[in-house]
């Protein structure tokens, strides 16, 4: 399984839908995935792929990890590990 679709299954599993509902256009809000749940993904994304991102649980916006769509935290995913195996 490669980074997208381990992403978007994390992402789907926290707002309880079907990976193929998860397009790369969402955002975590239009999932309705809240705060505490981004929290969770966040956590679940660096156990899998056994990186650490650079996230600021309390203050997202402040945050060098983009989470603004779907997309973008697969790009941030994959330049993380891209940095590790290097």
């Amino acid at each position: 399984m490669d980074i997208k679709d381990r992403v978007i299954e994390i992402i789907a599993e926290q707002a309880v839908l079907e990976p193929s509902d998860v397009t790369m256009d969402s955002t975590l809000e239009s999932l309705g995935i809240d705060s505490l749940g981004l929290v969770e993904s966040i956590f679940s994304i660096e156990e899998s792929f056994d990186i650490s991102v650079p996230f600021n649980a309390n203050e997202p916006e402040k945050s060098d990890f983009d989470i603004s769509s779907v997309a973008s935290i697969i790009a941030g995913i994959e330049k993380l590990v891209a940095e590790q195996h290097a």
